[in-house]
């Protein structure tokens, strides 16, 4: 069986009671789906007049076909009535039998009944008033309703991805003056097997009540992961130069038939520091990209990667500081309860996710994993489905 791409469009009001963490997590942890790329959108007005067209199969109840026509109008348009941004987080999902997986198995349909064991079921609404009209619809998650439809759905998507989506920065107005843009990276431990992981880390998140801006799913390159954390081989070599010294101690004592003393130690550890240093940066390398930069010629660095990392862009008032308050202390051992590293982290290097820890280092980490500037040209998003639309 060939492999489909389906979608997921996580809608304005889900992202805004801060649902995304718990959707995301019934996405990814289904074992026969893989998530492949991630996109904010704001869609125009162009779009959705097409999207009309194409949303509802030819069968469908009258009723929810108005229902859905109705929904887009007041909730995905720039003007609607809440007066509110109508984001929404595109994600890319690939495996067999994905579209008819993702909506009978995972987000489910319509239903006034109290189950929980849909996307649907439990973040979306769907009432009707005591003459059968639909009262309340929300669906929580968009999807496309029928196989036959995809590769229609899946074309407008790609045709309207650069102009419609990106980074949505600076579109909302805040009261306080201190608007900063924080940048969040999923560490790559959290996609080595479909779970829950991404999204309970994404729902930790939302209690900074900061909004997301932007999101990318990436593989970090060799040559990327060297730029990324290049600042902490100096750091290593000064902060981590007492361990040298101190396995030196370990190593030498009763070698020599002489007393082997700490200040000989310490002059040794000056001299291994700088390579105790590289070696350290080299572990973090090769964890944040699935390859050992001692493994691969150098003129490979800039394309070699086994690693997925889930980057995403927070925004509102203090958000730095916010952010790096839930992430928790770097060491997980150490780390604050309720926190990203106490619950998800396992050790220093192993602790769920990374935030940048002042706005210039956001700016600097945004350049380096792409969600920096809107793409003009094309992006991701259109480059996977127009290379899956030909292969058909």
């Amino acid at each position: 069986m060939s492999q489909e791409l389906a979608y997921a469009l996580i809608t304005p009001y889900s992202l805004y009671k801060s649902r995304t963490g718990g959707i995301i997590g019934r996405l990814l942890a289904h074992p026969s789906l893989e998530l492949v790329a991630a996109r904010m959108f704001v869609f125009s007005d162009e779009f959705l007049d097409e999207y009309q067209k194409i949303i509802c199969p030819s069968a469908m109840d009258q009723g929810i076909e108005d229902a859905w026509h109705a929904y887009i109008d007041e909730s995905l348009r720039r003007e609607n009535p809440w007066g509110v941004l109508p984001r929404c987080m595109l994600l890319l999902l690939r495996g067999e039998n994905a579209v008819r997986c993702l909506k009978e198995e995972i987000i489910g349909s319509f239903t006034e009944q109290p189950v929980g064991d849909t996307v649907r079921g439990t973040f979306g609404d769907f009432i009707r008033d005591r003459e059968g009209g639909i009262r309340h619809f929300e669906p929580a998650v968009i999807t496309c309703p029928d196989p036959s439809l995809n590769d229609q759905h899946l074309q407008l998507l790609a045709k309207h991805a650069v102009q419609d989506g990106g980074i949505l920065e600076g579109q909302y107005k805040y009261d306080d003056p201190n608007v900063q843009c924080s940048l969040v990276m999923l560490k790559p431990d959290n996609f080595y097997k479909p779970s829950r992981r991404p999204g309970n880390i994404i729902d930790t998140f939302s209690r900074t009540d900061l909004r997301i801006v932007g999101v990318r799913l990436f593989n970090m390159t060799v040559a990327k992961g060297q730029e990324f954390y290049g600042p902490l081989e100096e750091i290593f070599a000064s902060k981590l130069k007492f361990l040298v010294a101190k396995g030196a101690m370990k190593a030498m004592d009763g070698a020599f038939d002489f007393e082997f003393t700490e200040d000989d130690a310490d002059v040794l550890a000056d001299h291994l520091a700088q390579r105790n240093a590289s070696c350290e940066f080299n572990k973090i390398v090769e964890y944040m990209t699935g390859v050992d930069p001692n493994s691969v010629d150098e003129s490979q660095w800039p394309t070699a990667s086994n690693a997925k990392c889930l980057a995403m862009l927070y925004e509102g008032p203090d958000a730095i500081s916010r952010i790096r308050h839930v992430l928790g202390s770097t060491d997980p051992s150490k780390a604050e309860p309720g926190t990203v590293r106490s619950d998800f982290g396992r050790d220093l290097m192993r602790n769920g996710a990374h935030a940048s820890d002042s706005p210039d280092n956001a700016i600097r980490e945004r350049g380096i994993v792409g969600l920096f500037e809107n793409e003009t040209d094309t992006c991701d998003i259109s480059e996977l489905i127009n290379a899956y639309l030909s292969d058909r």
